[in-house]
């Protein structure tokens, strides 16, 4: 068991040193990266709002904040208010923000996949479709 645990929580380090140089190659920084993973895909419907993106990177409320302001100033992302609630502000992607992101997201795809090849003891998971199936 420690010994899967060790291997697993290794595999889990050398994605996360991919991710981080693969988004500093695509000219973001990894919180960027994780920010507009965030922004796309947590909450299922290609927006969030500041507090859902707190949840989602795990960050108190103001630094969240500060790294949309620079997401922002960046290109990646645009704010807007929420209609039904206006002191709700809408966090979505650019198109710059979602080509950059759509090149991550296929790299990660083929590292994850590489990974899986070279698992002997499967720990990392299969990533199917976008339905889900393998």
């Amino acid at each position: 068991m420690v010994e899967r645990l060790a291997r697993f929580r290794y595999q889990v380090r050398k994605f996360l040193r991919f991710s981080e140089q693969a988004a500093r190659a695509a000219g973001v920084t990894p919180q960027q990266h994780q920010l507009m993973l965030g922004v796309a895909g947590f909450t299922g419907r290609g927006w969030a709002n500041i507090s859902e993106l707190a949840e989602f990177l795990q960050e108190r409320h103001n630094a969240v904040v500060e790294l949309v302001s620079r997401a922002l100033r960046a290109g990646l992302v645009r704010k807007s208010p929420s209609a039904p609630d206006r002191r709700v502000v809408r966090v979505v992607l650019t198109p710059k923000g979602r080509a950059i992101l759509m090149k991550l997201s296929a790299e990660h795809r083929k590292e994850l996949q590489r990974i899986r090849e070279h698992d002997p003891l499967e720990l990392v998971p299969r990533f199917g479709n976008k339905t889900g199936k393998r």
